[in-house]
């Protein structure tokens, strides 16, 4: 774990993998609820954790070194369900490489539980870990991928949430609105949220 300074009142956290980054979400989420951690933001990514609005940002960089950080805990609350329809134009693509068939493709995708590691790219958007074999991203990415598409790059699944451009592989379809910014709160999807897709239809 490395603490680096970001301007006066903030630290970005480096660990080694994304479980390392959620597990270090979590606990301080759960410092910052106890009262023992006083702290604006926390913003999760990749492999890191974004701490903005600290006091005293040197104190917390030394004592983080002491801390024991748990694995992520099983979160009680449902699971979000997005309705899906198998019908994107990589679908060929990802199955042949994995080495099966369309169907299995959905039926592999829809029976993983997925949980939102980090958001960015565009308002709405998760990076959903969960997927059980990695996909590359497009050789050539697309200038425009169509909102709702449900798309799939190296370990993570997404959907787009609004038209933009995208070299992700693109499975599938939904009509769940990820962005609504009349709804509280605006986002279908944070950090450490637990996701599942249903199939409404074979590819």
């Amino acid at each position: 774990m490395r603490a680096l300074a970001v301007g006066e009142r903030a630290l970005l956290i480096e660990v080694g993998t994304g479980e390392e980054a959620q597990a270090l979400h979590a606990e301080l989420l759960r410092r910052r609820a106890a009262g023992d951690l006083s702290v604006a933001e926390i913003v999760p990514a990749a492999r890191t954790v974004l701490l903005d609005g600290l006091d005293a940002p040197s104190r917390l960089a030394e004592r983080l070194a002491s801390w024991e950080v748990p694995p992520v805990p099983p979160r009680a609350e449902e699971v979000v369900e997005i309705p899906v329809r198998y019908d994107g134009p990589d679908l060929a693509d990802v199955a042949a490489h994995w080495g099966v068939d369309g169907a299995e493709v959905a039926r592999l995708h829809a029976a993983a539980e997925f949980r939102v590691a980090f958001c960015g790219f565009a308002p709405g958007f998760g990076y959903l870990t969960g997927l059980p074999r990695q996909v590359p991203r497009r050789a050539t990415p697309r200038t425009a991928v169509p909102a709702g598409s449900v798309a799939l790059a190296g370990p993570y699944t997404g959907v787009y949430p609004r038209s933009s451009p995208g070299g992700w592989q693109l499975i599938g379809t939904t009509e769940a609105v990820l962005w609504d910014h009349a709804r509280v709160p605006a986002a279908l999807l944070s950090p450490g949220t637990r996701v599942r897709f249903v199939a409404e239809g074979a590819p």
